[in-house]
């Protein structure tokens, strides 16, 4: 693909990872930071998509979902409980690694490409969620691994 762009974005967000040994069993949290990458073979209009609505799209997902909440694995027996109390709570597929985390987010955005005019053949080529200043994890299209974006 030839054309991209990015946008960022940052959310507040607790998570727990109880199936791992170590420090990260208790529910702890980070300043995440998104950056979605949308790639495209040729422009339309001169865009790949218009940057305006995809960045709202995306934003309102992870503020109305993550941000000042808790990602939770769907088993994890503090779901209930938190939610209960009325805390904000996403039940993650899986659990709330920060690589799932990436795939989920490439999930929601390549929804919200669906919804937006774009380029033809325009597609999320890749998702890297920071969620401490050291620890970070990409999703990659699988028709982008090892290539250039």
């Amino acid at each position: 693909m030839s054309h991209a762009i990015t946008v960022r974005h940052n959310f507040e967000t607790a998570h727990r990872l109880p199936h791992l040994p170590g420090k990260c069993v208790s529910l702890h949290g980070h300043s995440w930071w998104a950056e979605i990458t949308v790639a495209a073979p040729e422009l339309t209009g001169g865009l790949v998509v218009e940057f305006g609505p995809f960045k709202h799209a995306v934003r309102t997902w992870i503020d109305e979902h993550l941000d000042h909440g808790v990602m939770l694995g769907a088993d994890d027996p503090l779901l209930p409980i938190l939610r209960s109390h009325g805390c904000k709570t996403y039940a993650m597929p899986g659990w709330p690694t920060v690589e799932n985390t990436a795939s989920l987010l490439a999930t929601i955005a390549g929804t919200a490409l669906d919804d937006l005019a774009h380029a033809p053949g325009a597609a999320v080529a890749r998702v890297h969620v920071q969620e401490t200043h050291v620890n970070s994890a990409l999703w990659q299209a699988p028709s982008v691994v090892g290539a250039a974006v």
